[in-house]
């Protein structure tokens, strides 16, 4: 039994680690928390978002994406664009909506702020995200990790040392005849 928990925690582990570290990276996504309730129930609180960049003219009504409040500015909103507009040079432009809010956002988001669109979101997981430091993240992560291939090392060892107790009984040099 205790050996049916290890494998699920560590299935866990490896999954939480995939979906949140190891796949957005080489993916070259960008992963962020949803703090607030205003995509509800679609990405509630607490769900860790990976943003893959996207060609500003591939942005079309109905996508989530994630944008800069101001170009610049580190604070990023994750809505869905609820109109595609021009402005008088041709610049495509798009207004936001948060599936909970009741108003589309005042202001309309330029290419300049866009970050990139929702490629999935996990439920749950950025609550552990928001709980520590993106410091202290890469070195859980790290520890979780090498805690996996240590674990998969010590089984890949045991494994082999129980294949050579089976071929080469105790007694027996393997490869000889025995004298009677």
């Amino acid at each position: 039994m205790g050996k049916v928990v290890s494998w699920f925690v560590m299935f866990g582990i490896g999954a939480m680690l995939m979906a949140s570290l190891i796949v957005p990276r080489a993916a070259g996504a960008l992963t962020y928390v949803i703090e607030t309730g205003s995509m509800r129930p679609h990405l509630p609180p607490g769900t860790m978002v990976a943003i893959q960049p996207v060609d500003a003219n591939a942005v079309r009504v109905g996508d989530v994406i994630t944008y800069q409040l101001r170009s610049g500015d580190p604070t990023v909103v994750t809505h869905r664009v609820v109109a595609v507009g021009y402005d008088g040079d041709g610049q495509v432009r798009w207004q936001t909506q948060g599936d909970a809010n009741p108003t589309a956002d005042k202001l309309w988001v330029q290419p300049a702020q866009l970050r990139g669109r929702l490629w999935y979101g996990v439920p749950m997981l950025g609550h552990v995200s928001a709980v520590v430091s993106q410091q202290q993240r890469g070195l859980i992560y790290g520890a979780l990790a090498l805690g996996l291939i240590s674990y998969a090392l010590t089984q890949f060892g045991s494994a082999l040392r129980d294949r050579r107790r089976r071929t080469h009984p105790v007694g027996t040099t393997g490869g000889g005849r025995r004298k009677a």
